[in-house]
């Protein structure tokens, strides 16, 4: 519910149970980030889903992950139920009216939304390294892998890329070392298995074109409400390291391609991060300081970050401090980390003198919260102990048919349904080690191999420039070692003489210096 440039959040009550104000979120403010905790089942998804469908009322397109499915009904009509009705009336919600909110479903897999893919090059060795669980040593080669692949011009696109890549740099290593610092073949090789790790994953799912473009998360539906993206995360939690990192991409993505706005009067984009503490479990130091930096300065983008979890000891200080805009449903207190978690979440809000804020959190019902938002110049407003209003849509997921017709009436399909393998290092490579089967097969042998990768048919070191030489020496050495293999396969095609997919990728990690050129 929308009211002069303000979000309804709900109605706050005294400690006698006396009406005491509406609470709101300001738009203007809303970029200033905010957080949203409590334990499971008292209410965080309804509140996520209130927000969300304030910021769609306002014009603001939302991205949310929608971890149990829960979130999809805001998508769908919601009822007039008993209960819903007499939370409206509690909190003075009238007239309390049901609505449906224009909807687009992503899915990494596809399967219960458009497929989301991104390029193994804009993803960036960073979030691969934390996506695939690499040490310092592995997130160094893979460093060196990028920089090879920048030096080559080869386009990593996809999982077979990077695989590709990875052969070669191991068949290289000696000569890779001299330019860009030490290369063991078994770091290598460590690497090349968390990449088999993250593929039965379904990271090949993820890696490839068409890749998104930021620009489609970022519409309006024809009556001016903002598109609420939701991605289906109930398989993806599964794999909770690519549930993180991916989220993490698209935040810095969103970061380095949109252009500085200031502080507008509204959001550009509100970004929910549901489960937010699997993005910071075990994370190495160089991570949380690229999140603390991407939530200070992204603001200045006009994006609003929302962090969902149930802890508020989940997320690390030096990004907690930068969150103004607070929802605080009930802890439990059990154990003596869930004592010092309310502690710690009492002591974040300004105090109010009506209230003993701890004991507050511990009493709360489900669909209550203390929530306090930034109002005026930026000053965070007194805690108050508040219900939260129910949303107009519905709550609870829709049904498969009713997903299906959304994503088959989506603009979206046509554009990302369907996948796409353009050239890239892979068809280049495969495209050249075919040209050497065939001037071997002529009767070449080794000159005509070397004719057809040097353009000539002198092999003088004194004639090549050093790239040429590497390559040369490579080629030898990797001719003669399967050069009855390469007999063998005379008539057949490329594909079929590698020996399938494996083939293909030493061909490509093999003879990857010859595309300097």
């Amino acid at each position: 519910m929308l009211e002069d440039g303000k979000i309804f959040i709900g109605t706050s009550f005294d400690q006698k149970g006396a009406k005491e104000k509406g609470e709101y979120l300001e738009l203007k403010l809303a970029n200033r980030h905010g957080l949203v905790t409590g334990a499971t089942g008292t209410g965080k998804t309804v509140t996520l889903q209130a927000l969300a469908e304030g910021f769609s009322d306002a014009g603001v397109p939302v991205f949310a992950a929608d971890i149990k499915g829960d979130l999809s009904g805001v998508a769908a009509k919601g009822e007039p139920k008993d209960f819903l009705v007499k939370r409206a009336e509690e909190i003075g919600l009238t007239p309390y009216v049901n609505d449906a909110f224009p909807v687009t479903f992503w899915d990494l897999f596809g399967e219960q939304g458009h497929p989301i893919r991104a390029t193994v090059s804009e993803m960036g060795p960073l979030l691969l390294a934390r996506l695939m669980n690499l040490n310092d040593t592995q997130e160094g080669v893979l460093n060196i892998v990028f920089r090879v692949a920048d030096d080559e011009k080869l386009l990593l696109l996809d999982l077979k890329d990077l695989q590709a890549l990875l052969n070669y740099v191991a068949e290289n290593a000696s000569a890779l070392t001299t330019k860009y610092g030490n290369v063991a073949k078994a770091t290598v090789g460590a690497v090349q298995r968390q990449l088999l790790v993250l593929e039965q994953q379904g990271g090949s799912s993820f890696f490839g074109e068409p890749a998104l473009t930021l620009p489609d998360l970022m519409r309006t539906s024809r009556n001016g409400k903002g598109m609420i993206n939701i991605l289906a995360a109930d398989k993806l939690m599964g794999s909770p390291r690519l549930y993180a990192t991916f989220l993490l991409w698209l935040l810095s993505e969103l970061f380095e391609e949109l252009p500085e706005v200031g502080d507008p009067e509204k959001p550009k984009l509100v970004f929910f991060f549901d489960e937010a503490h699997l993005l910071f479990d075990e994370a190495p130091k160089a991570l949380i300081e690229k999140v603390e930096q991407v939530v200070r300065l992204i603001r200045s983008k006009g994006v609003g970050v929302y962090f969902v979890t149930q802890n508020p000891l989940d997320v690390p200080e030096t990004v907690a401090g930068q969150l103004g805009n607070r929802v605080q449903h009930a802890l439990r207190a059990y154990t003596p980390r869930e004592q010092k978690a309310v502690r710690a979440a009492a002591e974040t809000f300004r105090p109010n003198p009506k209230l003993k804020t701890a004991e507050v959190i511990m009493e709360l019902g489900v669909g209550e919260a203390l929530v306090s938002t930034l109002e005026g110049k930026g000053v965070p407003s007194i805690v108050q102990r508040t219900l939260i209003r129910p949303p107009a849509a519905r709550i609870g997921p829709v049904s498969p048919e009713e997903r299906r017709a959304i994503i088959q009436n989506s603009a979206m399909g046509a554009k990302y349904d369907t996948a796409v393998d353009r050239e890239s290092a892979y068809e280049l490579l495969t495209q050249r080690a075919q040209q050497v089967v065939e001037a071997d097969a002529g009767g070449g042998g080794i000159g005509g191999i070397f004719s057809t990768i040097f353009g000539g048919g002198s092999s003088r070191s004194s004639t090549l420039n050093p790239g040429q030489r590497v390559a040369r020496e490579v080629t030898r050495t990797i001719v003669n070692q399967t050069a009855g293999n390469v007999a063998a396969s005379i008539g057949k095609s490329i594909a079929g003489s590698v020996g399938g997919s494996v083939g293909r990728a030493v061909v490509r990690g093999v003879l990857g210096s010859l595309m300097r050129r």
